[in-house]
C-alpha cells in the first residue's frame, strides 16, 4: 500500500524553497454549466433515488402525437390514437477515493496543511472524473469499458440508424474513411451539418430555451478548435467572434461561462476530455484512431445524473480515518451516483456526434 511521506529531503521539504505549494488541477467541474434540476438542461439531474431505495433510475419519453385527427361529423370512436413512450434507465452504483498521508512528521517537514491539501487533491479528482465521464458518455466513446470513467454506466455507441444517425463526419459518410486530407478537417460546415440533423431528427433534438432565442450547445476539441482559429476560408473563425457577444446572453446563462463564441446559434465550448474517433475494423474490440476526434454537438435532455442517498456533485461522502496510532491520517471522497447518455427506442435522444481529421498542430 503507497503512502505519502516527506522525507529528510524531500523536495518539498521547507528548506530553502518556495513557501507555496504549486497545485496542478481543476478547479472546478466543466460539466457544471451544463448540470440542472429541470428539462432545459443538458444533463438533466435525477433525484429520485436519494429518498428512495433502489440502483436504477427510469427516465421515460413520450412520443409527438402524430394521428391526423377527424373533422365535420366523422366518427372519432375508433379513431383514436394510442400513446408512444419509451424508457432509459441510469444505474447507480458507489465511486470513492481516498488519500493516506503519514501526516504527523510530514506537516512538521513542509509548510503546507497536507489535511487541505488532501481535500483539495480529492475535489480536483473528482471534478475530473466527472467530465470525463460526461463526456465519454455523449460522445459515445466505447472504447473506454471501464465504467469508473463512464459514469457507472456503460457507454452505448452513437446512432447510425439509416435516415436518422447520430454520427456525422467531415467530408466523409463514415468515421472509416476519414485520412489525413484537409477535406477531413473540423471546419463550420460540420456544425451547419450537425444542426440540420439536430432540427430535423425524430424525434428532433430539443434546444435550451434561453432568452427567447433557441440554442444548441457543442464540445469542441482544442485541436479541432485550432483548425478553425487557423482557416483562412471566408466565414469561418471571424463569424463565431462576431457572435459571441451577441445580445448580452452569456451574463445571462451559465452555458455561455467560457464560451468560445456562437455560430449558428450553437454556443461552442472546447475541452481536452474530448476523445478519438472508435474504430472496430476487423471485427474485435473497439479501438481508437489517431489523430481523429469526436467532437458533439447536444440539446436539452442529451444526459442524465441520478445521485444516491445523501449524495450530489455538491455534496459527497467524506471520511477521515487515523491510522498506526493517529501517525497516519486518510481521507476519503466517495459519491453513489450514475451517469448514462439518453437512448430511447435506440436512438440518441440529444447528441449529434461530429467526427474530423484533426492532429496536433
Amino acid at each position: 500500500m503507497a503512502t505519502f511521506e516527506a522525507g529528510v529531503n524531500h523536495p518539498l521539504a521547507a528548506k530553502l524553497w518556495s513557501k507555496k505549494l504549486f497545485r496542478e488541477g481543476l478547479k472546478q467541474c466543466f460539466m457544471s454549466k451544463f448540470i440542472g434540476s429541470d428539462s432545459n438542461s443538458a444533463v438533466q439531474l435525477l433525484t429520485e433515488a436519494k429518498k428512495d431505495k433502489g440502483d436504477t433510475v427510469h427516465v421515460g419519453l413520450r412520443m409527438q402525437l402524430s394521428g391526423a385527427g377527424v373533422v365535420g361529423h366523422n366518427t372519432l370512436e375508433g379513431n383514436e390514437e394510442d400513446l408512444t413512450t419509451y424508457r432509459d434507465s441510469v444505474l447507480l452504483d458507489e465511486l470513492v477515493h481516498a488519500v493516506r498521508s503519514n501526516v504527523r512528521i510530514t506537516q512538521q517537514r513542509v509548510p503546507f496543511d497536507v489535511r487541505e491539501e488532501m481535500r483539495m487533491g480529492l475535489q480536483d479528482w473528482w471534478s475530473d472524473r466527472i467530465d470525463t465521464s460526461l463526456i465519454n458518455q455523449m460522445c459515445g466513446f466505447t472504447t473506454q469499458s471501464d465504467t469508473r470513467y463512464t459514469g457507472n454506466n456503460a457507454t452505448v455507441a452513437a446512432s447510425t440508424t439509416s435516415g436518422n444517425t447520430r454520427l456525422i463526419t467531415a467530408g466523409e459518410d463514415s468515421e472509416a474513411s476519414i485520412s489525413a486530407t484537409a477535406v477531413n478537417t473540423f471546419t463550420l460546415s460540420l456544425i451547419d451539418k450537425a444542426v440540420s440533423v439536430a432540427k430535423t431528427a425524430t424525434p428532433l433534438i430539443r434546444t435550451f430555451r434561453i432568452n427567447g432565442s433557441e440554442m444548441y450547445a457543442a464540445i469542441l476539441h482544442p485541436y479541432q478548435v485550432y483548425q478553425l482559429r487557423t482557416s483562412t476560408n471566408t466565414g469561418q473563425w471571424l463569424d463565431i467572434q462576431k457572435a459571441a457577444m451577441q445580445g448580452g446572453k452569456i451574463a445571462d446563462n451559465p452555458i455561455f461561462t467560457g464560451a468560445l463564441g456562437v455560430y449558428n446559434n450553437v454556443v461552442l465550448h472546447e475541452s481536452t476530455r474530448i476523445p478519438n474517433i472508435v474504430s472496430t475494423a476487423g471485427g474485435g474490440a473497439a479501438a481508437t484512431v489517431a489523430n481523429c476526434k469526436r467532437a458533439v454537438l447536444f440539446g436539452a435532455q442529451a444526459a442524465a445524473m441520478a445521485v444516491g442517498m445523501n449524495s450530489s456533485p455538491e455534496k459527497m461522502t467524506w471520511v477521515e480515518e487515523y491510522f498506526d496510532y493517529e501517525r497516519q491520517l486518510g481521507v476519503s471522497a466517495g459519491m453513489i451516483f450514475g451517469a448514462k447518455k439518453t437512448v430511447f427506442n435506440s436512438i440518441d435522444f440529444g447528441t449529434v456526434v461530429m467526427s474530423s481529421y484533426s492532429p496536433a498542430p
